[in-house]
């Protein structure tokens, strides 16, 4: 330090400065500035370090991905295998269910033999009655032979007495008929007489009784029947007006429930459709085929299995189960609208063949199969570009596929899938078929089913089947059963709310017709109220006015009346006593009659009686004869047509299931030993056909699969390795490049811990040795040095206070005590400092006498103590200093004056 800054020094009061002179003087700053640099240097090589782990994790990505694609090459050879597995349980399983067959036809056998001595006998019983019955009828016949020409002579007496009788039957009962309807003629006869003096009692007491008060008091009666008359006319007027409106409120309301039951009607046909279709849509989910011909094509690929030495080739069918579709599902319901009676379809080689599968067909219960006779030869149809339509739109051909060449060839020949053109919206097709006018295009169909075609002028558009959905060939069959479900649930909810509104209406409409029948009731009482009136009133106008207006001539007629009835009344009495002597005389004639035939009966019953018995016999046994006979018919029959025919039959059968079973043996043989299938497990509990539509589901799956990858396994194998090992040798190398650096940080840290514990000691040592080089003086102090706040504080504490305090500012010291304190500090950090030589200039200014002496004896001992070379320069006495060995004084020259 210079002179200048030893003075300040102390007196500046800087804490931080002091701190900076003893942090650099011991070389603490110079070691933590190299830890500082060394923790920097560590930061930045761990950022390099992940860096480069960073940049290898898409190399490792792309190892997973390879990994994952190898698993996945390895999951296609288990399929591969288990193919492999299922074709041999699938020819074993034809052998095992052969087995099975003849097993279950030996029973069958065993049963249609044991019928033959049960017909024989039935048969054999029926004849022995048979001839039992024809000697029963020949004896009876005889008996009734005999008993009729017995009785034949009574028998013809016994007819005409009855016939004469029925004729005095009938005779009389027109006498009774007669004399009933004129003995009703005479009463009303009587009754009109008695009327007629009735009314000529009437009128003269009428006519005793009519005087002006009496006519004074009808006149008021006929006006009050008047005004009840009026009264219920407007009343039924009213009920007439309200009953024609509650009927067309029940009118409107039975139109509207009617309206309500057709549309439950059509939501629950609805949903029964939906059901078919879901119903349908699992089935093919199941199995695929059943979708071109449902559980039928199932018995008809069985019956064709069965059969099939029969065929010169095995029929292809159906289409639809050998056709995919290349571009999505998009086109599933265009196709299935295109050609969709086609993909039910089988192919056959030859008429024979046809012939044959028409065979299975009927045995199999599918009628109207549509069969095609096709050449299996011929190989896949090349079209050329000049015979394709002109369009940039796809064709059904240029989104199917099909493995068979044949399947092909049938759609183009007969289906012209090639000259079918796809679009995709309604508006797109009306553009392509009726205004571009392309060549070679026979018809458009929209990716929703619509059909547009142009035939001569005539532009033609077709909508599509309401039943038809996603299409066939569609591949999504979860999402459209989902969809179906979800419909089938809202038709439901429809229904219910349907049936829920209908029995609103319809209890609506039950209060509506019971207002109707009440207001009805109630018109019916009025009207008939209201005729009771007018019949009173017309009375008693009628009576009125024949008060006034009758007079003695016409009681005169009433009497002329009276007599000729009378007259009449007495010619039909003598009519009535006439026909009594006639009904008599015929009632005695047919008891006589009736008599006559009991006595001829009576004399003849037992010869008649036998007959009926004889007869009724015979017409039993005669009965019983034909029921016998038609069974010993019957029995008959059923052996010859039934009983014998299914024998033959199962033994054909039988014969044809060996041979069957020796062929599906030794083919099975060709494939695997039959010993293997125990290693494979068998294939109990699953039939050739579920076998043969899991072996096709895997193939497609395999298939499928394959296409996928386009690599071998072993080169992908070969490469992941590779590309392990490079990615593991960098690993290694990184993970070595971590160790390191985990080591060097575990150094620095220790460094670091062995830095601060230096740190501290140094503080305490600086303490120590400042205190010490006071109390030379006499004087104490201390120093506090705080590492996180970089600050240095130095405490004097003098003799002579008799206070005690410390003085922590050095500003409160004298200048010969200031300069002692920095002397004492300065030591303090030479002791803890190396130097070759070390000089101070001036540091005794500012001390009295015995503080310098006591400076130089301190520097002096510590000089020489440290073994150091010292440069003292001040500009005092120095001849106090004690000499010694290396100690040596220089005095300069007093500078001029």
């Amino acid at each position: 330090m210079s002179q200048d800054k030893s003075r300040e020094f102390l007196h500046s009061g800087n804490d931080k400065d002091k701190f900076k002179f003893f942090f650099k003087a011991t070389l603490l700053q110079q070691v933590n500035d190299l830890l500082q640099s060394i923790t920097e240097n560590l930061s930045a090589a761990t950022e390099v370090v992940e860096q480069l782990e960073k940049s290898i994790m898409p190399r490792v990505k792309e190892l997973n991905e390879l990994q994952e694609k190898i698993k996945n090459m390895e999951h296609v050879e288990e399929i591969a295998q288990e193919v492999q597995h299922l074709k041999k349980k699938l020819a074993w399983s034809w052998v095992y269910d052969v087995d099975r067959q003849i097993q279950e036809q030996t029973g069958k056998l065993e049963v249609l033999k044991e019928r033959i001595p049960i017909c024989q006998a039935k048969i054999e019983q029926y004849a022995a009655k048979v001839e039992e019955l024809n000697s029963l009828l020949t004896s009876k016949k005889s008996q009734i032979a005999f008993l009729t020409e017995k009785t034949s002579e009574v028998r013809k007496s016994k007819e005409e007495l009855e016939q004469n009788l029925s004729s005095v039957t009938k005779e009389r009962l027109e006498l009774e008929e007669v004399h009933s309807r004129e003995m009703n003629l005479t009463k009303k006869m009587s009754k009109r007489v008695k009327l007629l003096e009735q009314q000529i009692h009437d009128i003269h007491e009428q006519h005793m009784r009519n005087t002006q008060a009496e006519e004074c008091e009808i006149e008021e009666r006929i006006k009050k029947l008047q005004d009840d008359v009026d009264v219920y006319h407007r009343t039924v007027a009213r009920l007439q007006e309200e009953e024609h409106s509650l009927f067309e409120k029940l009118s409107a309301a039975k139109n509207a429930t009617n309206d309500m039951s057709k549309e439950i009607e059509e939501h629950e046909r609805r949903y029964r459709d939906l059901c078919s279709q879901m119903n349908e849509l699992q089935q093919h989910r199941m199995n695929k085929v059943t979708a071109f011909g449902g559980g039928r094509v199932l018995n008809l690929l069985q019956a064709i299995e069965r059969h099939h030495r029969k065929f010169k080739s095995p029929p292809i069918g159906p289409i639809g189960a050998h056709v995919i579709l290349i571009s999505g599902d998009i086109w599933a319901l265009a196709v299935d609208c295109a050609v969709g009676r086609l993909l039910d379809a089988f192919i056959v080689t030859d008429h024979r063949d046809s012939l044959l599968l028409r065979a299975c067909a009927r045995e199999a219960n599918y009628a109207n199969l549509q069969i095609i006779i096709y050449d299996f030869s011929r190989p896949r149809l090349n079209i050329p570009n000049y015979m394709l339509p002109s369009t940039n739109h796809p064709t059904i051909l240029s989104v199917i596929h099909s493995d068979n060449p044949t399947i092909i060839n049938v759609l183009v020949d007969i289906g012209n899938v090639e000259r079918q053109v796809l679009v995709q919206d309604y508006e797109m097709g009306k553009s392509v078929a009726f205004d571009q006018r392309i060549q070679n295009m026979k018809e458009v169909y929209t990716s929703d089913g619509y059909r547009m075609f142009y035939r001569g002028s005539v532009q033609t558009t077709l909508p599509p089947n309401k039943r038809a959905r996603g299409g066939r060939l569609c591949g999504s069959i979860d999402d459209e059963i989902y969809n179906i479900q979800n419909e089938a649930s809202k038709v439901k909810e429809l229904v219910q709310e349907g049936r829920g509104r209908k029995r609103d209406s319809e209890e609506a409409l039950r209060d509506l017709e019971l207002k109707v029948q009440n207001t009805k009731r109630r018109r019916i009482n009025e009207e008939k109220h209201l005729m009771s009136k007018q019949l009173a009133l017309r009375d008693m106008k009628n009576s009125y006015a024949s008060q006034k207006n009758d007079d003695p001539m016409n009681v005169e007629e009433l009497y002329q009346e009276i007599s000729q009835v009378q007259d009449d009344i007495q010619g039909k009495d003598m009519l009535l006593e006439k026909l009594c002597v006639k009904m008599t005389v015929a009632q005695e004639k047919a008891s006589n009659l009736k008599k006559s035939i009991e006595d001829l009966c009576e004399s003849a019953k037992g010869e008649i009686d036998a007959i009926e018995v004889a007869e009724h016999e015979l017409l039993l046994a005669e009965d019983e004869l034909r029921a016998t006979e038609a069974k010993r018919i019957h029995y008959e029959g059923v052996m010859q047509n039934k009983v014998l025919p299914d024998i033959k039959t199962a033994e054909a059968e039988y014969e044809e299931l060996q041979h069957n079973r020796q062929e599906n043996f030794r083919k099975a043989s060709i494939i695997c030993p039959e010993c293997e299938m125990e290693a494979l497990g068998g294939c109990a509990g699953y039939t050739p056909e579920q076998l043969s539509a899991r072996l096709n589901r895997l193939k497609q799956r395999l298939q499928h699969e394959s296409q996928r990858y386009n690599e071998s396994i072993d080169d992908l194998r070969a490469m992941y390795d590779k590309k392990e090992r490079k990615i593991l040798k960098k690993q290694i190398t990184y993970a070595t490049f971590r160790e390191k650096l985990n080591a060097c940080q575990k150094a620095l840290d220790l460094r670091w811990s062995k830095f601060q514990r230096n740190a501290n000691l140094l503080k305490r040592q600086l303490t120590w040795q400042f205190n010490g080089h006071l109390r030379k003086k006499g004087i104490s102090g201390h120093i506090k040095v705080d590492y996180e706040q970089k600050v240095l504080s130095v405490e004097v504490k003098m003799p002579q206070d008799a206070s005690g305090n410390s003085v922590r500012d050095t500003r409160g010291l004298s200048g010969g005590e200031r300069s002692f304190s920095t002397l004492c500090f300065a030591l303090a950090l030479h002791e803890m400092t190396e130097a070759p030589f070390r000089a101070m200039d001036e540091f005794d200014v500012f001390m009295d006498a015995v503080s310098r002496k006591v400076s130089l004896d301190t520097l002096v001992d510590f000089a020489v103590a440290q073994g150091s070379q010292w440069i003292f320069i001040t500009p005092h006495e120095i001849s106090m200093v004690k000499p010694g060995e290396r100690i040596r004084k220089q005095q300069m020259a007093a500078p001029r004056g």
